[in-house]
């Protein structure tokens, strides 16, 4: 009887310890999207919490939302376009916000329109009405660059509507604004199943490499909880590298939990879709010329003031020592 008790306060005491181990960390998404599918499948696959840490994910729609996020203390870390990370510096930040671990390496937009079009020209753009994205949001400026990369000036050729919420952008469209609008998935497979749309192009496969969506953190914080950013990065390494590794359909299911109201096939054909854009980075690494591009890009888009340099805002040591390991 004492040796039963003994092994109970054992058992007790040792779930106690693990509960105390495990790390909340607060995590804002710029947006739900299976662009995203390394961070879930780190999630789901538990990788997080073998490092210890319970990933507290809140969806924070719009660029400019989760930096208010990050910025007053709401969220630890916000996935989202490094370019936010410039606008703070822009605004001189004292407490400067770092990029950490990148996540995905192209845009992962489409454009979708309206009629089903038996083929599509970049000139299909010219003379119509654009939905784009939110003015200085990465989205916005890949998309820019992809229209002007093909001939297209957006604010002169289009009748470019810019001003609608991130997060209402797909409803607008489907409420008959815009012949052509710029969508993340899995809205854009969504709405062609649904015959709201047609998907005639990719951003993604136009853009090229470009630090799209990175993880990152205040200074501050990365200064007082150093291992909790290596133990983050440390799971989402091992995300990244099972992805890398994994089929459209296994990766379907790991993720599917956090996708209920998404069919598989849906689910499958988007991340067959990011994969063959190689969308999905394999390592956690910034490098400086994906910086560099990222710059070109907010120039040409008239949101760049003064070029960054790459180590003023990524903290590459983090994530080289977890690749290394």
């Amino acid at each position: 009887m004492l040796l039963a008790v003994f092994t109970f306060a054992a058992c007790s005491s040792k779930k106690e310890d693990t509960k105390e181990q495990t790390q909340n960390v607060r995590v804002g998404e710029v947006t739900h999207s299976l662009f995203y599918a390394p961070l879930y499948v780190g999630i789901e696959k538990r990788f997080f919490k073998d490092e210890g840490l319970h990933v507290d994910l809140q969806t924070t729609a719009g660029g400019d939302k989760t930096m208010t996020a990050l910025l007053s203390g709401g969220i630890d870390i916000a996935l989202v376009g490094s370019e936010t990370s410039i606008y703070v510096h822009q605004q001189g930040a004292k407490d400067p916000v770092i990029n950490f671990a990148q996540l995905t390496q192209t845009d992962g937009t489409f454009l979708v329109s309206r009629k089903k079009l038996d083929s599509f020209n970049w000139n299909d753009v010219k003379g119509v009405t654009f939905l784009g994205q939110r003015k200085g949001g990465m989205p916005q400026m890949v998309g820019e660059y992809v229209l002007k990369k093909n001939g297209i000036d957006p604010h002169k050729d289009t009748n470019l509507i810019q001003n609608i919420e991130f997060a209402n952008i797909a409803n607008a469209f489907a409420s008959g604004t815009g012949e052509f609008v710029q969508l993340f998935e899995p809205t854009a497979s969504i709405f062609e199943k649904e015959g709201k749309g047609y998907i005639v192009a990719s951003f993604g496969n136009e853009s090229g490499t470009v630090p799209y969506t990175t993880f990152m953190a205040k200074e501050s914080f990365l200064k007082k909880d150093k291992a909790a950013a290596e133990k983050f990065t440390r799971a989402l390494y091992k995300a990244q590298q099972w992805v890398d590794t994994h089929s459209p359909e296994e990766i379907a299911d790991a993720v599917s939990p956090l996708f209920k109201d998404t069919s598989k096939d849906i689910t499958v054909k988007v991340i067959e879709r990011y994969k063959k854009q190689h969308s999905y980075a394999t390592n956690p690494l910034l490098d400086a010329e994906e910086w560099k591009q990222l710059q070109t890009i907010m120039k040409d888009a008239g949101e760049l003031q003064k070029e960054v340099p790459h180590e003023a805002l990524v903290n590459t040591k983090i994530a080289e020592s977890v690749i290394k390991k």
